[in-house]
This record gives C-alpha cells, structure tokens and sequence, in this order.
C-alpha cells in the first residue's frame, strides 16, 4: 500500500481536491491518501467552491482540514505539495522528510516545473481551472507511479 499525503497552505482548497481526485482515479488501487496544510486551521471544511468542483466531477468528498504535523509525515511515503513554498517550508521544517517530499508536477514529471495555481478567494471559475490543472498533474503522477512500480 503506498501512501500518499497532498500539502498546500489552508488545506480547504487544493490539497483536498487534489486527494478526492486522486482517490477516485484510484478507487481499489493500493493507494491511501490524506491532504494537510503548512497553515491549516484543523477540522475546517473543504471551500464551497472547491465543493462544488468536486461536485461537477461526480466526487463526493467530507473534509476537514489537518494541520501538517511529525504524525501524518510518518504515515505517508510520499509527500506532494502544490508548490515550490510548501515543499520549502516542509524542508525547513521537517528536514528529516527530504527524500519524500516533492512537488507534485516535479514528481510526476512535468516539464517547466511551475506551482498549482491558490484559487482560494477567487472565482468558481478559478477553482475549475485549478481543478484542470491538478487533474493533468494526476494523470501524469499515475503514469510515473505506474512506472516506479514496474521497476521494483
């Protein structure tokens, strides 16, 4: 069983559509997945708007916010966060997680390595288009995972 924890800031926008996402591609794969935040407030429901994506896509998703902490880096064996900045703050942090810790399109491969986009705040129309691009970052982090399970 691989485990696989999605980090962002709040842990109410893309980290837990990134986990629904990821959850429903995978259904009855080997895979466990939670999301937490480097500034969660814990316990805090996934934003109306990223609700409401998750919706459209068919995927029903309870949610409440984690706070990051020493617990849920132990658990996971791989740690992907939306940005360049989280994957920072975790190192600075919890320098011990290094060899787990990566941008989610570094580790899936994808070229020009940019940030998930924050939609929080913003426009329905926001959240769907950084629903697109995490979905995109998904697919290709299946195929890497694919591969990597065929090599060991």
């Amino acid at each position: 069983m691989k485990r696989i924890l999605f980090v962002c800031t709040g842990n109410t926008c893309r980290s837990p559509m990134a986990e629904a996402m990821f959850r429903a591609k995978t259904a009855g794969q080997p895979f466990e997945v939670r999301s937490a935040g480097v500034a969660a407030y814990a316990g805090q429901p996934a934003s109306p708007h990223a609700q409401s994506v998750l919706a459209e896509r068919g995927i029903a998703h309870n949610h409440a916010s984690s706070q990051l902490n020493e617990e849920l880096l132990a658990w996971s064996d791989l740690i992907l966060t939306m940005t360049g900045s989280h994957k920072r703050a975790i190192l600075t942090y919890f320098p011990e997680a290094a060899d787990k810790v990566h941008t989610l399109q570094e580790f899936a491969g994808i070229e020009g390595i940019r940030d998930i986009a924050d939609p929080f705040g913003g426009a329905l129309e926001d959240y769907r288009r950084c629903a697109e691009e995490i979905e995109e970052s998904l697919d290709r982090l299946l195929e890497r995972l694919a591969e990597v399970r065929f090599r060991e």
